[in-house]
């Protein structure tokens, strides 16, 4: 990608794209250009390992303000609230790709904590991004695989550290958040009102958005779209249509699937969709 120039923000871009042999499961990747684009408070399954390759990127992880430029390396763990966006006028280019837990414990074999999210490392980030353009381009499977594991394995070894044992069993606001999300879950399409499960649970609506706020890093309805989202991808997956993964997960309609999508993915359903079959087409 080219740096961004001139002082109007460029047009936001997204290409997503599949890789299948690499892990035991599919490894996404995303490259994406983004001028005015700051996505939703939201959390991955897996890694989130990237690298910015042109403009400046503001993250909030974990309470506070991250900015990641040319040279450096963004790292988010599974599971952690954040969000991301351009932090200037000319926006950002960034490439970044989603490792499962057991692809990094490969490299090892414990799995790797980042203590902070964005990593000064000129010589790598360049790498990541020499092995995520191999692994877009797909025409060399095996160079593409042995410059992933090359760099993930140097990212481990170079900036990680084991993950830290917890301190103790679970606080109040940790046992809330799962409550809720757990109810949430399972009537997502109708989902109950805050005041519903506020009085199941005892408590005031305003403790609870508060232990739940505390866990999980963005309020209720934030984590139900979130939800919703990942379920709507597991539906696009599996062959059904937008509208139809809209009304299967509880969004009003297409559209605002599609705005959900792009602020938690960075890319519309149907290039999902597209990218996951034309992955399917190249294995076949």
């Amino acid at each position: 990608m080219n740096d961004a120039s001139g002082s109007r923000a460029p047009a936001d871009q997204a290409v997503w794209t599949r890789v299948e042999g690499v892990q035991g499961a599919p490894l996404d990747l995303m490259a994406a250009r983004l001028g005015r684009t700051h996505f939703a408070p939201h959390t991955h399954d897996e890694y989130a390992i990237g690298a910015c390759v042109a403009g400046l990127e503001v993250i909030r992880y974990r309470g506070e303000l991250h900015y990641s430029g040319p040279g450096s390396i963004v790292a988010i763990e599974p599971g952690e609230p954040h969000t991301g966006g351009p932090a200037i006028a000319d926006g950002m280019a960034y490439r970044v790709m989603y490792p499962g837990s057991s692809l990094l414990a490969d490299a090892t074999a414990v799995v790797p904590h980042f203590r902070e999210p964005v990593i000064e490392d000129p010589g790598l980030a360049e790498a990541l991004r020499l092995a995520h353009v191999a692994l877009s381009r797909g025409d060399d499977p095996l160079e593409g695989e042995a410059r992933l594991l090359s760099v993930l394995a140097e990212l481990v070894r170079r900036h990680a550290a084991p993950v830290p044992l917890g301190d103790g069993g679970p606080d109040d606001s940790g046992w809330v958040a799962r409550t809720v999300m757990e109810r949430l879950a399972d009537q997502i399409t109708g989902p109950p009102s805050l005041a519903e499960i506020a009085a199941e649970l005892g408590m005031s609506r305003f403790r609870l958005l508060r232990s739940f706020r505390e866990t999980a890093g963005m309020p209720p309805y934030a984590w139900l779209a979130q939800h919703r989202v990942n379920r709507a991808r597991a539906l696009l997956e599996s062959g059904h249509r937008p509208a139809e993964a809209a009304a299967l997960t509880g969004f009003a309609d297409q559209a605002h699937l599609t705005r959900w999508f792009r602020r938690v993915l960075g890319v519309t359903p149907g290039a999902f969709r597209n990218s996951v079959q034309d992955s399917e087409r190249r294995v076949g």
